[in-house]
């Protein structure tokens, strides 16, 4: 059996794409049973010079791809919503199957491309538009369909991940580091989508769709970004026995799903507290299997390259044994959204106040008039007449923490509110016990 593939795209991850179906062609034709063959790549500069070399037809016509009756795959690399969201819709009306990587379409257009892929009774796969090289989104669809999955927590944006690392490791500000990033090319020349939570947001909402079976739009995840994070309150986590990282998380409760992005305080005990530099990893917790684990490159040319050889391999099969389009969308639930007020976790509040008799007490009602009690609470002086207080409240509502800081910040003896930071997983138990 022959497979001819077509791919939209050679920048890095299409070089990489075509790198191991060279190098690995003997394998991966042994596994499949298969000559996997690509025949045409679209390219918009016919002319530069190129990292591989291949007997494949170069063109910058794409109409010569989506339509040739001989290309059974077509792999979209190309990246941004437009053209790609139109270049796969017409491939699936010609029959073809189809293999991306990119987030942001599958984010925003998921709903309708794999209704369009149902509809054509094609496979549609995009392994590799969360975690790069890990094998995320076919464990959740296959290998842990068994389960009732209830909690998902993932450090899936490399650059922030590098950042909060250098800053914690060796002190460092915020700024100085993300300069660097951006040297190492970690970081593009605009780092909003990495350091603004948008990048993680967009894979959360893919994550969280196929975990619970039901669809997350972008616009559900709450977002916030790791640019208020200073080396003062690493050190400050490091002193509570916790790290700083930006999460991605879903969870499925009782009263509905919450999906949300931002800098969390996790324990050195949590597995994700180890993640350092630009690797990504992602925690799962299922009623039958518990906890679990998957770790490795996010991003990268063949990190990237071999999630999509594997959706390739895997639609070979699905072709060979008659069963593509089996498991293409899974969101048969419509799950309610809970909404931002009713998160409920602890919080890391820094403040500058006036080292001044009864402040702490006062903070204290204030708070205590939102029905909120302080876990534990670090105080050190700054200097004239200042102190800075960090106060670690127990588990509450996230509405009724923003209530208490609207009092806190009409309190004159509160100088600033340095930071407000949410802790995850561990941290309510672990401070329920003092």
């Amino acid at each position: 059996m022959a497979i001819q593939i077509g791919i939209l795209g050679l920048g890095t991850v299409g070089t990489g794409v075509v790198r191991i179906l060279q190098q690995n062609a003997e394998d991966i034709q042994t596994r499949t049973h298969c000559d996997i063959h690509i025949k045409s790549i679209l390219d918009k500069d016919l002319h530069k010079e190129r990292e591989v070399q291949g007997d494949f037809f170069l063109t910058d016509q794409p109409d010569q791809i989506l339509q040739d009756p001989e290309i059974d795959i077509i792999v979209e690399v190309m990246g941004g919503i437009e053209p790609a969201r139109t270049f796969i819709l017409e491939a699936l009306r010609h029959g073809k199957h189809v293999v991306t990587a990119n987030k942001d379409l599958i984010a925003l257009h998921g709903h309708e491309l794999l209704d369009a892929a149902n509809l054509a009774g094609k496979d549609l796969y995009f392994e590799a538009s969360v975690g790069g090289g890990i094998p995320i989104i076919a464990a959740l669809k296959d290998s842990l369909a068994a389960n009732r999955i209830t909690d998902v927590l993932g450090i899936i944006n490399g650059t922030t991940n590098y950042i909060l690392t250098a800053m914690a490791e060796q002190g460092r500000e915020y700024s100085e580091v993300l300069a660097e990033a951006q040297q190492l090319g970690y970081a593009e020349a605009d780092p909003s989508a990495d350091v603004d939570g948008l990048d993680a947001a967009r894979k959360l909402a893919i994550l969280s769709s196929i975990a619970f079976n039901s669809r997350v739009a972008l616009k559900d995840v709450f977002v916030e970004g790791i640019s208020k994070i200073t080396r003062e309150d690493l050190a400050f986590a490091a002193e509570l026995g916790c790290t700083i990282k930006l999460l991605a998380i879903a969870k499925h409760q009782a009263e509905g799903i919450e999906v949300r992005v931002h800098p969390a305080i996790l324990p050195l005990s949590h597995p994700l507290a180890s993640v350092k530099g630009v690797y990504n990893a992602i925690y799962v917790v299922g009623d039958a299997v518990g906890e679990t684990m998957f770790y490795g490159r996010g991003a990268g040319s063949l990190p990237t390259g071999s999630a999509i050889i594997s959706d390739i391999m895997r639609i070979v099969r699905n072709i060979q044994s008659n069963s593509t389009s089996s498991i293409n969308c899974t969101c048969y639930l419509d799950l309610p959204l809970k909404a931002v007020s009713d998160f409920y976790t602890a919080f890391y509040i820094r403040l500058l106040v006036k080292d001044e008799p009864r402040v702490l007490a006062t903070l204290a009602l204030l708070f205590a008039e939102a029905n909120i009690s302080f876990a534990s609470i670090i105080q050190k002086p700054r200097g004239d007449h200042q102190a800075e207080i960090v106060l670690v409240t127990h588990p509450c509502r996230e509405g009724a923490l923003q209530e208490a800081l609207d009092s806190v910040k009409a309190y004159s003896k509160v100088l600033n509110i340095h930071n407000v930071i949410r802790f995850e997983n561990g941290q309510e138990e672990n401070h329920d016990s003092r």
